[in-house]
């Protein structure tokens, strides 16, 4: 069926989204619902979109489905999950139908979380402050002292700006009566903003006609405010902005990554720091550089295991005494998780009278707190109506991985027993009311279907005041189940929509036309340094292996004689570098590959999506022949499509990469790596002791028979082979290539010169590269090899001790 013609196809739109119902859709019977008000009528805020669902055929409604997954696919977007077999990296969950929400509706609802924000900095600031809430009995003593989030070495310490808080998420959800609530507080390191910023990106793609009518609000315009606030919070002009994460292996490590390209920040981790006469430092190849602003994603405890979590690997040793010489802007500040602790949520209304003189707008989740008796007592009198868990809890009850109790589900026995629970452990529990979420539509095989539903709503510190991101991401349920709405438990991620009555500006990062600034990229911390050299040693080390296997399977396929004698001299040279070729891949080939994933993983911030799905596609590919192919003509061809696979990625990684210090560190990596894996090659194969073969073999593994038979008009002999492979300066895979490229490469590397001499590192360059240059073909013997081979593996020492250390 051929296409409608637009005018057509808009007539039937604005037809069908004048109806009162558009689509087949039965909200749950009791349960308020996002698209359908009481009445059962939808939303006319839902009309126009659902018009235009309802003349779509399903099967472009499933290819439009497949765009948005393939861009999740694509961009590489991933959070890491938690099971008992371990963790493990999944596809971002995408729920394709947007959640929308009325503008007016919107703005009612941001006025009540700009309220909570400014409750949450003053509470903040009075624990760790005047204390005036435990003080005057506003908050029970033991739910801050007793509390596992509050730093005590944080009391008195004011932060550099004034502020405690500077970017937080609310957890709300819609109850039955139609009406908003605060299911929790996120003020520890709030997660989740990268993740709206994708999942608007991805849905996007599935319906980007429908988007470019609807005046939905842009996200650009929330981050580029939070971005110019960070850049003031800056103590001088000399100072660096990061995001500080735990590491790649944290569940929203991909977030981290994404957040730090988005807006132009380092990505660091706690090693990368290091705290000099009160100033936090980022070790970088170039020296130490200040940090102004860190934007952290890592729990307060884990911060400065010197003063907080001593068992910390992950912190920076100091960093509580830099808050206190008031040099360093932490966002937000340390100590802020104790504002998260599900009990204070039973308190939250009568803080909000004490601290700011007015009623709370945006109730909390009914909390009761059994640490006090009449509490205690009715929490045991409405048992079925309530959910126990911890009261030190940070999480809503849907997401505490089943820490907490529905009391409707306990037996008999239990519920007489409950009242004696609580007086033991009241001080440890907190009562909440069953929860009975607003649904939303979700394409559940083929139909939409509702799904309980939760809405995470960020709010960041701006120039202008708290300003609130105009949509978020909504958690939505795999079932009808509201605990089955948290990630880990296999719920999915939905867009939000906040849909104007009237046009809406287009916000971008980008700089408005006229005359700009040309920034040079921040400094390369060390760490990122390190990785991006050992990923292109890793990727070198894997295609040397891939070469020199793929030869001796093609001779293997020839004679299926593993002890001719150049099969077998190859074998044990293999051998001397842990490779098996009894195995068609074998499995140091695969630790090469998966350590180049791992290092790559590690510097996701400045790695490429197309690069890393190169990358990762290779390291699929060689598992998957690890286990299917057979050694002779099967693994060498095995060998080659691995090759085209590194070739690909190498070429993504050449063409796309910006050429500045941390290119040259991955290039370094590579350089001297084959310069390795060649020396090795000529020392082992090319004396006059090598079976016969070897020579015609070395330029198969180098790449280069085309190259011998043009340039030298005799057959391949020793002298050849060696002027080829080791000193000729034009051939990409020789020896003195390799020494050239170093050369010039470390010539641009920081502290190349230091006070007017050469580093250590640049002199034993250049000392090698000289040396080799003015050899001969005749002058190359083993020995000479066997040195070279040393000194490389010295040059690569001196590197790490210059610029990795």
């Amino acid at each position: 069926m051929g296409k409608k013609p637009a005018l057509e196809l808009r007539d039937e739109i604005e037809e069908r989204a004048g109806a009162d119902a558009v689509f087949d859709y039965e909200p749950l019977p009791g349960i308020a619902d996002e698209m359908v008000d009481n009445n059962g009528t939808i939303r006319p805020v839902w009309q126009r979109f659902l018009a235009h669902l309802n003349i779509m055929p399903e099967k472009d409604l499933a290819e439009r489905f497949a765009r948005a997954d393939r861009y999740l696919r694509d961009a590489g977007v991933f959070y890491r999950a938690y099971g008992a077999k371990g963790s493990g990296e999944r596809a971002w969950p995408l729920s394709h139908i947007p959640v929308l929400i009325d503008e007016r509706e919107w703005q009612a609802l941001s006025a009540g979380l700009v309220q909570r924000a400014d409750l949450l900095e003053a509470m903040v600031a009075d624990i760790y402050g005047d204390n005036k809430l435990v003080e005057e009995g506003t908050v029970p003593p033991a739910l801050i002292a007793a509390n596992p989030e509050f730093q005590r070495p944080l009391v008195g310490v004011k932060p550099a700006t004034g502020h405690y808080l500077h970017f937080c998420a609310f957890e709300i959800g819609r109850g039955p009566d139609g009406n908003w609530w605060v299911l929790a507080d996120r003020t520890q390191a709030p997660s989740g903003a990268g993740f709206a910023l994708e999942n608007r990106v991805a849905t996007t793609r599935a319906f980007s006609d429908i988007y470019a009518e609807t005046p939905v609000h842009r996200l650009a315009s929330f981050f580029g405010a939070f971005r110019d606030a960070l850049q003031t919070m800056k103590h001088s002009g000399d100072d660096r902005i990061a995001v500080l994460t735990p590491g790649p292996a944290n569940e929203t490590y991909y977030e981290h990554a994404y957040i730090a390209r988005y807006l132009g920040f380092m990505l660091l981790e706690g090693e990368d720091l290091t705290v000099v006469n009160g100033r936090v430092m980022v070790r970088t190849v170039a020296g130490l550089k200040p940090i102004g602003v860190l934007w952290r994603r890592l729990d307060s405890a884990y911060a400065d295991p010197l003063e907080l979590n001593q068992n910390s690997h992950i912190g920076t040793p100091g960093l509580v005494e830099s808050l206190r010489a008031e040099t360093v802007t932490i966002v937000n500040a340390l100590g802020t998780g104790v504002l998260e602790t599900r009990a204070l949520l039973a308190f939250m209304p009568a803080v909000c009278r004490s601290l700011l003189g007015e009623d709370l707008r945006l109730p909390s989740i009914a909390t009761w707190w059994c640490g006090q008796k009449d509490e205690r007592d009715h929490v045991a009198a409405n048992i079925e109506k309530m959910v126990i868990g911890p009261a030190y809890s940070r999480a809503p009850f849907f997401d505490d991985n089943g820490e907490s109790v529905l009391g409707s589900s306990l037996r008999a026995t239990a519920k007489n027993s409950i009242a004696d629970w609580l007086t033991s452990d009241g001080a440890k529990l907190v009562g909440q009311e069953v929860v009975t979420l607003s649904t939303t539509p979700a394409w559940v095989n083929g139909k939409l279907t509702p799904r309980p539903m939760s809405l995470r709503v960020f709010a960041a510190r701006t120039a202008n005041g708290w300003q609130i991101m105009p949509g978020g991401f909504a958690r939505i349920g795999s079932g009808d189940d509201v605990a089955a709405i948290a990630m880990q438990s296999g719920g999915a991620a939905a867009d939000v929509w906040i849909v104007s009555d009237r046009p809406v500006e287009r916000h971008t990062l980008l700089p408005a036309e006229g005359s700009f600034t040309r920034n040079m990229p921040g400094s390369l911390p060390s760490r990122a340094a390190d990785n991006l050299f050992w990923l292109g040693r890793y990727i070198e080390r894997a295609e040397g292996a891939l070469r020199i296997l793929r030869a001796w399977h093609a001779r293997y396929a020839e004679a299926a004689d593993p002890n001719q004698p150049l099969l077998a001299d190859v074998t044990d040279y293999l051998a001397a570098v842990d490779i098996d070729p009894a195995e068609p891949v074998p499995e140091s080939l695969l630790r090469n590959i998966d350590s180049a994933v791992y290092s790559a993983s590690n510097i996701r911030d400045r790695f490429s999506p197309d690069g890393w799905l190169a990358l990762n596609d290779l390291a699929k590919t060689a598992r998957r022949f690890h286990s299917t192919i057979t050694a002779g003509d099967d693994a060498s061809h095995a060998m080659t499509i691995l090759l085209r696979k590194l070739a690909g990625f190498a070429g993504l990684v050449h063409e796309n990469m910006y050429r500045f210090t941390g290119w040259r560190f991955l290039s370094l990596g590579r350089y001297i790596e084959r310069g390795l894996h060649m020396t090795r090659l000529l020392g082992h194969m090319s004396g006059p002791e090598a079976p016969d073969g070897a020579l015609d073999m070395l330029l198969e593994i180098g790449d280069s028979v085309m190259t011998h038979r043009r340039r030298y008009n005799v057959n391949t002999a020793r002298l050849t082979v060696t002027d080829l492979l080791a000193l000729d300066p034009l051939n990409p895979r020789s020896i003195l290539f390799q020494m050239n490229e170093i050369h010039r490469e470390v010539e641009e590397l920081p502290n190349a010169f230091m006070n007017g001499q050469m580093s250590p590192f640049y002199r034993e360059a250049m000392r090698l590269h000289s040396g080799l240059a003015v050899m001969t073909p005749e002058t190359m013997s083993g020995d000479v090899y066997h040195r070279l081979e040393r000194e490389l593996e010295h040059l690569s020492d001196l590197l790490a001790q210059t610029y990795l250390g």
